[in-house]
């Protein structure tokens, strides 16, 4: 380590040298990354063993895998496998058992009338909302990481069902079914809902069995606004005939919000007065209430549950007044008691559904994972991505076995959850005590409840994805580029559909990745005075540069894509035009005459990944600089970065003396070889 300190010492006080040093500071010899190998030391390589058979190999394996299942180490697993193992021993109970009991009870009291709205967006009987308001928040509850997450019914992918299950499903187009025939198609619907259920939920296990919980990341927090506020547009524009009383055909496919809109104002002469007015006074209701569990948030106790009253005054007013036989209004009726029997998805019908299945599952656990996340740093604890895969892909397969249709965490309720005083996923079994009852008992007492109210309630659950357009000009001011990806995608699920427009949105977000890897610049870099600090040279007049000698930093991936970038940022900074060596660009004064670079210094600590293209282009980048006889060095590559190099013949060209640790080892170095002493830039401090 000695013999890496120089004899020389900075210019001390009476010297001619202003440069300004570290009192006491040393200089030494420029590290090589051979040299710093030598002197730190590496991994060491270990000697070649001959080739294993394969036979042997496979046994060793399998001995390993049988020595990691041990009991220490089956018990590791169901602890990861199953929260409630880590978390319920250290449970709070004095402090936390009453806000869950409160926030629960309050979630499930929401969950009934929403899911039975939502059951109505899906094109499936009121009943199945509620089955889906109890299995999944059961099983989630056992098996998710998100302590504050309230799963069940969500309009997002309710619409994304619902148009799913027209499309399959399609009405009959004499109209005016049979009651007999009503129940059939109801339940070829319940099945095909069931199996798009079934379908996601395996391909969310399937991501889990490959650990792809590193796919949330690609799903950005502007697609996933801009998805979810596109399809509150759409369940607004769906829930229009239901708010007039018109008994109109679901449009599916591309441009389906505006033949929907057409199909209004052209059936609105035959609006029913009656439920429009029932649409008026609930919204009237509902919206408000919604203002103020918002306003007055810290100073309520409990939400207000306006869902509630408003499903209570509903039924109470249609059953005195008799709105149903009087004015022909359309109820929910009779909801079974108890839980359906047990069903496989019809199997056969998977290959028709995987194109419906796949969004569904990327949207389901896009939001629950992102919703999770949100709460998970606000109450400082950690939620595992592949953990939450598997809760929503259980909790999906399971629950379609008992005719449920696809769900995830949910807005409305996770925010009321944590407004509430929910603590932990105990809250979880609360909500289902709540739904169980009214599968049991209470059932009877939504007769009478007309389905405009359940129009009303989708609504009206809709105001927080409608309200994050607020945050568009705010976005404007951050980030261009992610303000454009929220807009694109906005239009894209507005105009075409939900699922196309998720497709949209993560390619053009995709895009614009790529596209930002490209429009980078080649920085070039100068030494500030009296430090080893080399920065950019641009709006700068304070930085020393050197005749000859050329440093340049590209701080970008280097692949297939910015390769040909690459080349003629090279090309321009260094005169290395086709026809011969040019005139190199000069950096600085208009005035200043460019000199030919003898030595470059190619700054790779911005390179995070080179391919095998990028990698020849540095190759036949060393092989151009050596024929002009410019002295190559290369600076600060990452391991990943110079082992591609190195494979791609790099060493052929250059010698291991010219790669380098740092910036300033590799330009001290060509100040030596340029000869120059001036001690104002040649410093390299320890």
């Amino acid at each position: 380590m000695s013999a890496l300190l120089g004899a020389r010492t900075c210019p001390g006080r009476g010297e001619a040298s202003d440069l300004k040093s570290p009192l006491g500071a040393r200089l030494r010899e420029p590290l090589t990354e051979a040299r710093f190998q030598q002197l730190f030391g590496g991994e060491e390589q270990e000697p070649e063993l001959p080739a294993e058979p394969f036979l042997a190999r496979l046994c060793r394996l399998w001995r390993l895998r049988a020595r990691a299942c041990s009991g220490t180490g089956a018990w590791r697993l169901l602890r990861a496998r199953l929260p409630p193992l880590r978390w319920l021993p250290h449970y709070r109970w004095r402090a936390w058992l009453l806000g869950d009991a409160v926030a629960g009870v309050t979630v499930g009291i929401v969950h009934v009338p929403q899911g039975m709205a939502f059951a109505l967006l899906t094109s499936v009987p009121p009943v199945f909302g509620l089955y889906t308001s109890f299995f999944p928040v059961l099983i989630y509850s056992l098996l998710g990481t998100g302590r504050h997450l309230s799963t069940g019914t969500f309009a997002v992918l309710s619409l994304m069902t619902g148009s799913a299950v027209e499309r399959l499903v399609p009405e009959p187009l004499m109209g005016n079914l049979s009651s007999i025939e009503r129940e059939q198609l109801d339940a070829q619907r319940v099945g095909a809902a069931a199996a798009l259920a079934f379908g996601s939920g395996a391909l969310m296990l399937g991501m889990f069995a490959l650990q792809l919980g590193v796919l949330a990341t690609f799903l950005s927090e502007p697609v996933v606004k801009a998805l979810t506020s596109g399809a509150a547009l759409h369940v607004l524009v769906s829930q229009l005939p239901s708010l007039l009383g018109l008994s109109l055909p679901r449009q599916i496919g591309c441009f389906s919000l505006f033949k929907t809109l057409a199909a209004v104002l052209t059936a609105l002469p035959r609006s029913s007065p009656a439920e429009l007015t029932i649409s008026a006074l609930s919204l009237a209701l509902l919206v408000p209430v919604k203002e103020l569990n918002v306003r007055f948030r810290d100073r309520l106790p409990t939400p207000i549950p306006g869902e509630v009253v408003m499903v209570l005054l509903a039924s109470v007013l249609c059953f005195t007044s008799s709105l149903d036989t009087r004015y022909n209004v359309q109820i929910v009726g009779l909801l079974p008691g108890g839980f359906p029997q047990p069903l496989l998805p019809n199997l056969a019908e998977l290959p028709r559904i995987l194109a419906d299945s796949l969004p569904i599952a990327l949207v389901t656990f896009a939001v629950s994972a992102s919703l999770a996340s949100i709460y998970a740093d606000k109450y400082s604890y950690t939620v595992d991505s592949n953990q939450e895969l598997l809760a929503h892909g259980v909790s999906n397969l399971i629950s379609s076995l008992f005719s449920c249709f696809p769900n995830s965490a949910t807005l409305a309720t996770t925010s009321l959850l944590v407004d509430a005083g929910g603590n932990t996923q105990l809250a979880g079994l609360f909500s289902c005590m709540v739904v169980l009852s009214v599968l049991l008992w209470l059932g009877p007492f939504f007769y009478y409840l007309p389905k405009a109210v359940l129009a009303c309630i989708n609504i009206s659950s809709m105001r927080q994805m409608f309200f994050q357009m607020q945050e568009l000009p705010q976005l404007w001011r951050i980030s261009r580029m992610d303000f454009a990806v929220w807009m694109v995608t906005w239009v894209a699920v507005v105009t075409l559909s939900v699922d196309l427009g998720l497709a949209v949105g993560v390619v053009f977000s995709m895009m614009t990745v790529v596209c930002r890897t490209q429009r980078v610049q080649c920085l070039a870099l100068g030494l500030a005075e009296g430090t080893e600090l080399y920065r950019p040279l641009r709006g700068s007049h304070k930085l020393l540069q050197v005749a000859g000698l050329c440093i340049l930093s590209y701080p970008t991936p280097l692949y297939f894509g910015t390769r040909g970038k690459f080349r003629h940022i090279l090309e321009w900074r260094l005169g290395l035009g086709k026809g011969g060596r040019e005139t190199p660009k000069a950096d600085g004064p208009p005035d200043r005459v460019a000199e030919p670079v003898r030595v470059v210094v190619l700054d790779f600590s911005g390179v995070t990944f080179a391919d095998a293209a990028g990698a020849r282009e540095v190759v036949q980048l060393a092989s151009r600089c050596r024929d002009a006889e410019i002295h190559l060095l290369l600076a600060q590559c990452n391991a990943s970065v110079l082992g591609t190099l190195t494979r791609a013949g790099l060493l052929d060209r250059v010698t291991p003396e010219q790669l380098f640790v740092s910036v300033q080892d590799a330009a001290a170095h060509a100040l030596e070889r340029l000869e120059i002493t001036d001690p104002k830039i040649c410093t390299v401090w320890v």
